[in-house]
Parts: C-alpha cells; sequence; structure tokens
C-alpha cells in the first residue's frame, strides 16, 4: 500500500536557518531528502528532480502517477543521507512512462552502501509496474546510493524512485545487526584477506569495510606481503573525477566510502590491480588514515622499450613480453592487459638508461618509424634518434595515448584524511586526486616507479591533483619520480558564464571535457567572479539556489544583482573551497612538464625539497579562465631553503623558467590589477646551467633575494635574462651569491622587462 501524503508544514517551522538547504518530504513513516544529496547526484543526461520525472512532468510508472519521489535518468547514482534513526529503507522503483513515448527504456536498480550492493532490482521496462524494496540500514551508514544501470544501452532510459521512506522499526532479524559496535582492532584474515596468492580480495576486503564502517574508530590490520584485486571484482561507481576522462563507470577495487575516524594499516604491504580499474575511493569520509601502503598494477597502463642499438638510419628496441604484453598489428605495436588492449600512441618519453632523467630536448617525444622484427619481443624501427641525444641503453616510456580513464586514487568529500607512507607506482591517470575534501596529509611513500620493476614511469599525469580542496594540505617527506606531469596540482576548476537569466540568475558551463559533472557551488557559498579579459576576482556574494540542467550547465541564483558589466564569456570561481600549502622536505625528479603547480589565494609554503633534473619548471603559480578553467590566484606563497637542480631541461606549456610565474591574461596592457601577489623567493640553492631563473606575468611584490646560485654548462644554454617580468611590480632582488654566471649579474645584464618599469624593480 502507497502511504499517505500528509501536507507539508511552512518549511521555517521544521528547521533552524543552517539548516535551510533541507527539503523536506514527510511521509507516514518518515523521509527527508536534503538539496545537496540531489545537487551531488551524477547522472549522463538531464538532472535529478525531486518530486518529478527527469523530464519534469509528474512521476508516472505503468499509468499510475506518484507526487513523491525522484526522477533521473540511467546511468545514474544519487547520494542520500541517512536519517539517524532509521532502520530500514524502503520504497518503489519503475520507468517512468516518459520512456515509451520516445523507445522502450529499460534499466536496473541498484541501492549501495558504501562498500556493498545492498538490492538489485530485475531488469525494469517501460511499462511494466513498479516494484517495492524493503532493505536494512546497515549499520554505521551514514549514505546509501541509488543507482541506475542503463545496461549499454541508453534508450531514453527515465527511472524513478517513488514513495521513498525510512521504516523506524527494525525486523526481528535485523535487530542485533543495526546496533553500532565499538572501537576495536581488526585482523585482515578474519575476513579472508589472504595475502600472496593471486586470487581475487576484493570481496573479503569489503567485508572487513561494512564492519568498519559499523564500529567508528577501528583499525584493521594486514599480514605484510602483496594483494591481489581484478577488474572482475571491482564495484561499479558513477561520479566525476576532475581532469579526467569521464567514463560511465568507474570500476572501484577498494571502496573506502562512508567510514568515520577509520585506520587501516597494511604494513608494508603491496596492493596489485588487474585490469582497467580505479584502485581506490575514499568518498564521504571523516578522519581515516592509511598507513603503509603502496598501490600498481600487474600490468601498468604505459608500457617500456629498452633502446638496444642506434644508427644514425634507425634503432633497435626490446620490450618484455612478460611485462608488457604485446602483439604486432597494422604495422606497429598493440599493448594488451587482463580486459584490456590499447595500440601505442605516438609519442613517448625517453629516459637515460643510467641517470634515470628525461633525455634532453625530446619533451613529447616522438619515435615511430617502418617496424621490423628482428626476434621475438627484439624490433627495428627505421627512424634516426641518434641526432637527439637518445642512445644505447635509453628507455622509451611508451604511452598508450593520453587518455585518463581512471585516477589511483580519489579522494571526494573526504575530511581529515592522512595517508602516511602511501605510494602509488603506476595509475591510469593521475595517481591521487582530491576534489570537495577537506585538511588532507600525506606523509612519507609519493609516487614513483616500484623499486624492482626496472620501470623509470609511474603516473600517467600529475602525481596529486586538488581540486576545490579546502583547509590545509600537507605533503612531506614524498618521493614523486617519473611522472608525466606535475607532482602537486592544486587550483579551482572555474565555470564559464553562459547566459545572465535574469539579474540575479546566471547560467554557467564546465568548459573543459575533463573537468565537469563534480559539484562546484552549493546553496550557501561564496561566488566570485572573474572577469575573463583582465583575469580580475571580484565581486564575491552568496549563492542562494542551484540548478543542474546537466552534467556541464547549471543556474545559479545570487544573493545580490550581478553587475551590469559581467557576463557572457566571464567566469566564476568558489571562494569558499581554496587550500593552504604547505610543501616541504619532498624529492620531486626526473618526471615531465612541471614539478608543482599552486593556484591558490591561501598561504602556500615550499620549502626544504629537491626539484632535480624536471624537465620543465620546477614550479609554476598558474591561473586562468580560458582553457582548462583552473583558477585561483596567489596572495601569500614562500619558498625558500630548496634546492634546484638542472631543471628545464625539455619546454612544456607555461615553462618560461625554473620558477613560472604565468597567468593567462587576455588582456594584459589594459588590465588595472595584478593577478598574483605577494611572492617570496629566499635562501634557496640554484644548480643550473644558463636558463632562466624567473619568469612573472602580472605579479605585485617580488622578493628574489639571499639565493645561492651556480651556473654549470651540463646542458644547452637557453641564452636568455635570469629575470624576466610582464606586467609586474614592487620586485625588489637582493643579496644573492652567483657563481660562473654567463653574463655580467648586473641589472643591465639581468633583467627582461614588458609593461614594467625599471623603477620598479630594486636590486641591490
Amino acid at each position: 500500500m502507497t502511504p499517505r501524503i500528509l501536507s507539508m508544514p511552512p518549511l521555517a517551522s521544521l528547521v533552524q536557518p543552517l539548516q535551510s538547504l533541507l527539503f523536506i518530504l514527510t511521509m507516514s513513516t518518515g523521509f527527508a531528502i536534503s538539496e545537496t544529496d540531489l545537487l551531488q547526484s551524477t547522472q549522463t543526461y538531464g538532472a535529478a528532480k525531486r518530486n518529478l520525472s527527469t523530464s519534469g512532468k509528474a512521476l508516472s510508472v505503468a499509468g499510475k502517477t506518484y507526487p513523491q519521489g525522484i526522477g533521473v535518468h540511467a546511468v545514474s547514482e544519487v547520494p542520500v543521507s541517512v536519517e539517524p534513526t532509521a532502520k530500514r529503507f524502503q520504497g518503489l522503483v519503475g520507468m517512468d512512462d516518459t520512456s515509451v513515448r520516445e523507445a522502450k527504456g529499460e534499466a536496473q536498480f541498484r541501492i549501495l552502501s558504501g562498500s556493498a550492493i545492498l538490492w538489485t532490482s530485475p531488469i525494469m521496462k517501460t511499462g511494466s509496474p513498479a516494484v517495492p524494496f524493503d532493505i536494512q540500514v546497515p549499520p554505521g551508514a551514514r549514505k546509501l546510493y541509488l543507482q541506475v544501470d542503463d545496461l549499454g544501452n541508453n534508450a531514453y532510459d527515465h527511472a524513478n524512485w517513488i514513495d521513498l521512506r525510512w521504516g523506524k522499526e527494525a525486523q526481528a532479524s535485523d535487530v542485533k545487526a543495526t546496533a553500532k559496535t565499538k572501537p576495536q582492532t581488526l585482523n585482515g584474515k578474519d575476513f579472508g584477506i589472504t595475502p600472496d596468492v593471486t586470487t581475487d580480495q576484493s570481496a573479503a576486503f569489503r567485508k572487513a569495510l561494512d564492519a568498519l564502517r559499523a564500529a567508528p574508530g577501528s583499525t584493521l590490520t594486514l599480514a605484510k606481503g602483496t594483494y591481489h584485486f581484478h577488474h572482475t571484482g571491482a564495484l561499479k561507481r558513477h561520479f566525476h573525477a576532475s581532469n579526467h576522462d569521464q567514463p560511465i563507470w568507474q570500476p572501484v577495487s577498494l571502496p573506502l566510502v562512508d567510514l568515520t575516524k577509520t585506520t587501516i594499516d597494511a604494513n608494508g604491504s603491496l596492493f596489485l590491480f588487474h585490469g582497467q580499474v580505479q584502485p581506490m575511493l575514499i568518498q564521504d569520509t571523516r578522519e581515516l588514515t592509511i598507513k603503509n601502503l603502496a598501490l600498481d598494477y600487474v600490468h601498468p597502463p604505459d608500457s617500456q622499450s629498452t633502446i638496444t642499438k642506434v644508427t644514425p638510419e634507425f634503432y633497435e628496441m626490446s620490450i618484455d613480453q612478460q611485462q608488457y604484453p604485446h602483439k604486432v598489428e597494422n604495422g606497429w605495436i598493440t599493448f594488451t592487459g587482463e580486459g584490456w588492449e590499447k595500440p601505442d600512441g605516438t609519442h613517448g618519453i625517453v629516459f637515460d638508461g643510467k641517470t634515470k632523467e628525461i633525455v634532453a630536448g625530446t619533451s613529447d617525444y616522438g619515435y615511430r618509424g617502418k617496424l621490423t622484427l628482428v626476434s621475438p619481443g627484439h624490433y627495428r624501427v627505421e627512424k634516426n634518434i641518434q641526432k637527439d641525444g637518445i642512445k644505447a641503453g635509453d628507455t622509451i616510456t611508451m604511452r598508450h595515448g593520453w587518455d585518463r580513464p581512471h585516477p589511483g586514487c580519489v579522494l571526494y568529500r573526504a575530511v581529515d584524511t592522512q595517508l602516511v607512507n602511501f605510494s602509488i607506482h603506476s595509475s591510469h591517470g593521475m595517481a591521487l586526486v582530491a576534489q570537495r575534501s577537506e585538511n588532507i596529509h600525506l606523509k612519507g611513500g609519493g609516487v614513483f616507479p616500484r623499486p624492482g620493476t626496472g620501470r623509470n614511469f609511474s603516473a600517467g599525469a600529475d602525481a596529486t591533483h586538488f581540486s576545490n580542496c579546502k583547509g590545509k594540505i600537507i605533503t612531506e617527506n614524498c618521493l614523486y619520480e617519473g611522472m608525466m606531469d606535475d607532482a602537486i596540482n592544486v587550483h579551482a576548476t572555474c565555470l564559464r558564464i553562459e547566459k545572465k537569466i535574469n539579474k540575479h540568475t546566471i547560467r554557467c558551463r564546465y568548459v573543459h571535457g575533463q573537468a565537469y559533472g563534480f559539484e562546484t557551488f552549493l546553496p550557501g557559498e561564496t561566488l566570485r567572479f572573474i572577469q575573463a579579459k583582465w583575469l580580475t576576482p571580484r565581486n564575491p556574494c552568496k549563492v542562494k539556489s542551484v540548478a543542474w540542467i546537466d552534467n556541464k550547465n547549471l543556474l545559479l541564483t545570487l544573493d545580490t544583482p550581478i553587475p551590469d558589466d559581467l557576463g557572457k564569456g566571464d567566469a566564476v570561481e568558489n571562494a569558499d573551497w581554496f587550500p593552504s600549502v604547505h610543501f616541504k622536505n619532498n624529492i620531486v625528479r626526473n618526471n615531465r612538464a612541471r614539478g608543482s603547480l599552486f593556484t591558490t589565494p591561501h598561504p602556500v609554503v615550499i620549502e626544504n625539497n629537491t626539484f632535480e633534473t624536471i624537465a620543465g619548471s620546477a614550479i609554476l603559480l598558474a591561473g586562468d579562465a580560458n582553457g582548462w578553467y583552473e583558477s585561483g590566484a596567489c596572495h601569500d606563497v614562500l619558498i625558500r631553503n630548496n634546492i634546484f637542480k638542472n631543471n628545464l631541461t625539455s619546454r612544456f606549456q607555461f615553462t618560461e623558467a625554473i620558477i613560472s610565474i604565468f597567468p593567462e591574461v587576455p588582456d594584459l596592457k589594459t588590465q588595472t590589477e595584478f593577478y598574483h601577489r605577494k611572492v617570496r623567493i629566499e635562501n634557496n640553492r640554484f644548480e643550473t646551467f644558463d636558463v632562466p631563473l624567473l619568469f612573472a606575468i602580472s605579479t605585485k611584490g617580488i622578493q628574489f633575494n639571499n639565493n645561492s646560485i651556480r651556473y654549470n654548462s651540463q646542458y644547452p644554454a637557453w641564452n636568455r635574462a635570469p629575470f624576466i617580468f610582464r606586467r609586474c611590480a614592487d620586485i625588489q632582488i637582493s643579496n644573492n651569491k652567483v657563481k660562473n654566471a654567463p653574463r655580467p649579474w648586473d641589472k643591465a645584464s639581468s633583467l627582461k622587462l614588458q609593461l614594467t618599469p625599471e623603477k620598479e624593480i630594486q636590486w641591490r
């Protein structure tokens, strides 16, 4: 029987002002879903709607209408916050009748806890009656996740969750199970988690996660060893990871989701993953600590060849068939793994066989030519690589294209996370991505090739990447080596304004194809405009409401009128979600692109690190509202007591100096304000060949003081001034000690100025 719908009292009488975002659907058995839950939902088409189908019409299944529920479109996932007193979750599911107008939709519904599938519907078709569910709320659960799967055939799959309600009374079989247990120390072996066997440990590990959720404050310990996780045992999740491709499903091996005050100590274990999976998801957690753990793939997402012979006409290379399974087809090499195969890409990274650094001047290197099989696993390629300084013994990281399907680890809505001696040795995209998360501490470990594998490469993109985070990000005592991009990248994702709807409402869009679908704004948060022409942050205000149109477009209604001179083409950022950063005592070396990238207005301290033989800049301060849409003007950056050794051996985007300050300002000449400010560079040691030390655009308040610079001739000179400034002001360069300078160390010989009056430079 469908419960009776009670009339709804005024919202103000139900909640306090700080709870005004909640939308209460009061049922005879009680149900509440927050506006935040709906805004954090994801789906491949359109947007989830409360009490309406995803098409905006009344909820209707098999000719029967329902006043209450959630209308979605497969594939979708809706997080639901569990009412504290709830014992059961009940309702109906069915395909909305609007699906039949265009095609016969069909889908399957699932309800998940953080680590288990709690209920699965039969395959539901348009016109079929609604199907009920009645499940126990798992012990300790603060969230449930409602999924609709299109079963691989998206055909107007409008799906409805209807008559949702919380059951207050446990069934007789539930009573004992629903009580939370006290904190305890759990042992992996008690759940069947077995080291040093190749069988899949996914199911056993998820049982342990269920127990951890039921007992907040608990610790799981594992015997030291190697644990295997197969793609066939992964849990399907639907969410968007910042700066990555957006596959419909993320196959997650280790769903560390909805955990509170939990510690996992792996005691120096290695987790090996089989197939294309996302190894780890940390989502909706509070106070999670992971210790003494390393992640890697059995067959990594990139491959490596060793050059055995070089002549002006050809080179020869060998590829280990066991480590990098492959075949020859269409005149080149296709790599294979468990459940996947990928043609080799056109460009890769060449590492020196002895020093492990990227061969100078090679950047993203095209190594293809006519291929001839010499012997199994040994090939001749008709291309002259000798002219580029490549020699026998060097290795080529053969990148399987530029796609980024799955990060190694995602932190999403995670609060107070500690990763201690936590290492990632390879990844399909970035090694670690954090978004909408708060207070993250990385101590020890890092991202680097696994010892004993002979590999020179690690992550397929950035080692660590922080998008729209807040609180404190601390990275200390970590090793970052062999990545295909930065060791650390911190920024916000800003959105482009597409249209002014009225004086308080704008339609905005996620622009970059690898950064969309995750929540950037929630009601009550602070929006700041960015005037794109000059990249000027201005006019902060509060967001009153947010409405998704689809996963790339949304409507924002603000508490103050939109300034008349802002509109289409300008951008908006969330001023509440920026972190402070402390990057200390780390080693960054032998990687592509840049060593580090920071774009945040809160304090950034970069100290006691070693940046060595990075192919691009060691440090980049960025910001844009026209490409990646990564914003966050720096207001307080301290770079001190670091060692910079022979960086900039190749050229990459924005890498104009060892320290490059490169906001993308379309109209620098008419800009009236400065984007970055207060950058102090002091007491560092530069051991470098002749390349620029500092490049800056639109920055006020630069200090380059008390540094030691020793020049060498180990790499080709750039023959450019050590300091290059474009529209900068209030610059102090003083008390630096220089040896073996390739030119006179004086103001006349050391500066290249554009839109920067010489009087702005204090040189001592």
